[in-house]
């Protein structure tokens, strides 16, 4: 059975629905040596700011029940470096290739925004305004209605390229955050970001991280995203593309039916370099199992 899988998500096309999670899949071209980066749908990279970053001192990653927590704080080579050393490496592959980036300021935000979109091979932006371990003011952009808003139209007037807006979690209504995102110009929304968690050694009386919270990832937190996903999809016109957790093809599927047109892979890429191709082979076989001959109306699908 043929199966159709391209995607439209806020103006690129995608050869499937599957995507690599930023900071979960370094810069891409890390993970060529595992499998054929042709075959999946779009490559988000690393976050990348205007200047280089260091991140957060050790420890910055502490495994827990079904996931992981981190911390690393946006570590990154920044835009200039990637531009000139990341980006030609990645112009050789059949992908589309999206660049998470983020800021300090709402006048970093835009910057970033206007000199990645000025690189040849860039298809699309992921504005990260939710990560929850950067001792920053800008965690405020990811929580606060009317300042989504401001810094998604100050971005979305930087560049002509597809934008998609990443959304935190830790919010009281992810729906509202979803409609200042759309608001503000988005063409696209990642649902959702990591949860900020906190662990700590009971012998040491310390946290398990210098950033003492980080984001945690992974299998635990998956109900909650689909159900955040199914709110944000049913709040908003423009695309949603569903991460959190999916470990597996039945994973992606879910996230499907609650209102993703795509989805992304992150913690998994960890546990399995190769998770992207064996997720992709599940949704195909759902597909087929069903009789199902385009993905798209698959999207939504779930019957209350």
């Amino acid at each position: 059975m043929v199966v159709n899988l391209s995607v439209n998500i806020g103006g690129i096309q995608l050869k499937n629905p599957v995507i690599t999670a930023s900071g979960t899949f370094g810069y891409g071209v890390e993970y060529a040596e595992f499998f054929d980066l042709n075959q999946i749908g779009a490559i988000t990279v690393k976050g990348l700011s205007p200047r280089p970053a260091e991140g957060n001192a050790p420890g910055r990653i502490w495994e827990t029940p079904c996931g992981m927590l981190n911390a690393i704080g946006l570590q990154n080579i920044g835009i200039d470096a990637f531009i000139k050393d990341k980006l030609p490496q990645l112009r050789q592959y059949d992908t589309k290739i999206i660049a998470n980036f983020f800021g300090d300021t709402i006048e970093e935000y835009a910057e970033a925004a206007a000199a990645l979109s000025a690189a040849d091979g860039v298809a699309a932006l992921e504005m990260n305004i939710s990560c929850p371990n950067k001792h920053a003011g800008w965690i405020a952009f990811g929580t606060d209605p009317a300042l989504t808003e401001k810094v998604v139209a100050a971005a979305r007037a930087a560049t002509k390229l597809p934008l998609i807006v990443k959304l935190s979690p830790n919010v009281a209504s992810i729906a509202g955050m979803a409609v200042a995102g759309e608001n503000g110009g988005a063409d696209a929304l990642s649902v959702i970001n990591t949860i900020t968690g906190m662990a700590v050694d009971i012998e040491t009386r310390r946290p398990r991280l210098s950033n003492i919270v980080g984001g945690l990832s992974g299998p635990a937190i998956r109900p909650i995203a689909v159900r955040m996903v199914y709110q944000a999809a049913r709040a908003v016109k423009i695309p949603i593309i569903g991460m959190g957790g999916i470990m597996t093809g039945t994973d992606a599927v879910e996230f499907i039916l609650a209102g993703a047109s795509a989805i992304a892979v992150g913690t998994a890429n960890f546990v399995n370099p190769a998770a992207c191709l064996e997720i992709l082979g599940g949704i195909k076989d759902y597909m087929e199992r069903h009789k199902i001959d385009d993905i798209n109306t698959l999207v939504g699908g779930i019957i209350c």
